[in-house]
Formats: C-alpha cells, structure tokens, sequence
C-alpha cells in the first residue's frame, strides 16, 4: 500500500461522492452522539451479562487446539482509520498464511470447535470490546481489511464516514456468504465485483437512512438471525 489508509481516505474527502454523505452525516451529529452513548452502554451490559458464555467459548477454544483464545486483525475503521479487530479464533494458527482474507465453504482450516461458533456467531462476542472503545458500533457498514478497502471507488469509500458496526443489513443479507463463494469458479473475483459491491450500496443506503428507528430494526433482526 503506497500511503496509510487514512491518509488515502484524507485526499479522498473533497471528491462529490463522498462531499454528498459527508453533508449527511454531518445534519446527524446530534443522532451520531446520542448513538455513540448508547453503543457504550448497551456493550458494557451485554459484556456483563454475557460473561458466562464469553469465558465457556474461551475454554473451548482453548482447550480444543494451539493458537491462542482470540484472533485479532487489521480492518479499516471511522475515517480510514486502522483498528484491530477481537474474534474468537476459530481457525488453526497461521491460517492467514495458508490461503484466502475470506472464507470459503467448507474451509479446511476452521477447527471443529470453530466451526460450531460461526454457526451460531460465538465468534463475533468479543467485538462488544470493540464497541465499547469507540472502534465499533453495534450497527453499521461490516469494517474490511485493507486490501479490499483499498478497492473501493471513491463513493464506496464514503461508508468510512461511520463507525462500522458489528451487524447491518449487508451482514444479514450475505449471511450464508461462505457457502455463496464455494459455489464460485474465482471466489476473490467474485467477492470484490459482486459482493463487496452489493454491500457497499447497502451501507450507502444505510447512511443515507441512518435513525435510531433503522438501528433498532437491524438490532433485533440481527438476534433473530442468530437464534433462527
């Protein structure tokens, strides 16, 4: 990458794609603080009351194969900026090493503990740390990595006006993602020209609509989704 993401974000902010959501997010800052307060409380109670679960998938995880309890990587934050992201490792040490940035079907390097906790989004739990540091919110655009971000045309970069979030309605729709790209001849080709697109005019569509109204929508479609 010949420039941080910031930085590539930066020279990117006078372009009229992104000046149109800029002025959108801009008219909501009021929605944006009060959504800010609420993402803080609401991940410190669900840290608390999910502790239980957090700490028996952490043993499981542990237990069941070398690596480490959690896996953290590089992804494209509020104003191109790089955070870490928290999951619980479901796949075996080095997996990056060993093939794709995205997962495929029945990929060969989830672990059997690892694929019970995708399926039932386990995995996800730890980035209520994310949220409640100010990396994440609960609802917004899913954050990528960079060599994807590094993709996106200049009205697809708008979506890092926002805070990502941990589900949206892209996240929902794509839900059954690993299994669509196993179907693929090119599964990276088809992920950055029809998925990633298809995600990316959702998310611009979720700013364009952004309310507390649309976030508690997803919220609980989100939950639904998880106990269906």
């Amino acid at each position: 990458m010949s420039r941080p993401q910031s930085e590539r974000f930066q020279l990117n902010t006078q372009s009229e794609c992104i000046a149109k959501y800029r002025a959108i997010v801009e008219r909501k800052r009021v929605y944006l603080f009060f959504k800010r307060a609420f993402d803080t409380v609401v991940s410190a109670l669900l840290i608390c009351c999910l502790s239980p679960v957090l700490i028996v998938t952490a043993l499981a995880v542990g237990l069941t194969s070398r690596g480490g309890v959690f896996f953290t990587q590089r992804r494209v934050g509020l104003n191109g900026r790089i955070f870490k992201i928290i999951k619980f490792r479901t796949m075996v040490p080095k997996a990056a090493s060993m093939g794709r940035e995205i997962t495929v079907g029945d990929d060969k390097r989830v672990t059997a503990v690892g694929r019970f906790i995708r399926r039932i989004r386990l995995d996800e739990l730890p980035q209520f740390f994310n949220v409640l540091t100010g990396d994440m919110s609960l609802i917004g655009p899913r954050p990528e990595v960079e060599h994807y971000v590094n993709q996106y045309d200049d009205a697809e970069q708008a979506t890092l006006l926002v805070r990502p979030g941990l589900s949206c309605r892209a996240s929902l729709l794509f839900a059954d993602e690993a299994e669509l790209l196993a179907a693929q001849h090119d599964p990276e080709k088809y992920y950055v020209n029809i998925i990633m697109k298809q995600k990316a005019q959702l998310n611009l569509e979720y700013i364009e609509n952004m309310s507390f109204a649309e976030d508690i929508k997803t919220f609980f479609a989100t939950i639904a989704h998880v106990f269906k």
